[in-house]
């Protein structure tokens, strides 16, 4: 059978899950958007959440994100069971989202979305000024050590910057938390074929520093290029968990689709 994979940096058989879900159910009145679902990822590893629309996929994000409550179901974070009640108790936990829309403000500089929210001023606490220069080197830091190179102004208007460049921002920005999980709601929509690539290249940096990465997507191109392991959700349920070096695309769309493995 032939398989599609680049190198990746190995991820142990028998780790022990970062973040795992069992059981998880939502409704939305009589709708039942998760009905028992069950995933996980590892740190190190970049785990790709895959599905067709309505398969649940932006229910799971938001209830790990703590956007939603689950009805059933445990959540472990480290072992232990947690409870995910706002997104706060995510960032708490390590746990950050790049959502589509990526939450940024063109008005600002590179430095100033990476800090919105969390400035560091002179006197902890208090509106006043900044600590600009504190900023901007740490701003600088996180994206080096990320391999972003696109960026060489980072005072630069968001509003300037490219696709590809924007997410650079919107992902680095992730990082620098104390982040241990990072899920990244479709990161290549719309991106052209080098902007593409910059993207997975910051996606396998983050894996090569230990975070857990949860990728959504449907570019099945993206996920075999950059995941180590893909859960597919259907009809709101776990539908089938592939290692990537040991499928292949159309067994992964056969198990989307409920269809049979189209290599068969």
């Amino acid at each position: 059978m032939t398989t599609y994979s680049e190198e990746k940096a190995p991820v142990s058989p028998t780790a022990e899950p970062l973040l795992a879900v069992k059981g998880i159910r939502k409704s939305f009145g009589a709708v039942q958007a998760l009905r028992g679902v069950d995933f996980e990822v590892r740190a190190g590893e970049v785990m790709a959440l895959v599905g067709d629309n309505g398969a649940g996929k932006s229910t799971l994000v938001k209830v790990l994100s703590g956007h939603h409550r689950a009805d059933e179901g445990v959540i472990t974070f480290d072992g232990r069971p947690v409870d995910v009640r706002s997104p706060q108790d995510a960032s708490t936990l390590g746990i950050e989202t790049v959502y589509q829309d990526l939450a940024l403000c063109d008005n600002l500089d590179v430095v100033a979305n990476m800090f919105l929210g969390r400035e560091k001023h002179w006197k902890p606490g208090l509106l006043g000024p900044m600590r600009e220069v504190a900023m901007e080197s740490r701003a600088v830091e996180v994206l080096r050590s990320l391999g972003v190179r696109t960026l060489k102004d980072p005072r630069a208007k968001v509003s300037v910057l490219s696709g590809g460049q924007r997410q650079s921002v919107a992902i680095a920005r992730a990082s620098m938390w104390n982040s241990r999980v990072i899920m990244l709601d479709e990161p290549t929509a719309a991106l052209g074929v080098e902007q593409t690539a910059q993207v997975l290249s910051l996606v396998s940096a983050l894996r090569s520093q230990g975070l857990g990465v949860i990728l959504i997507s449907h570019n099945m191109s993206d996920v075999f290029r950059v995941a180590d392991r893909i859960s597919v959700l259907r009809l709101g349920e776990t539908a089938a968990v592939f290692n990537v070096s040991e499928t292949t695309p159309q067994a992964v769309i056969a198990a989307i689709t409920g269809g049979r493995d189209l290599a068969a």
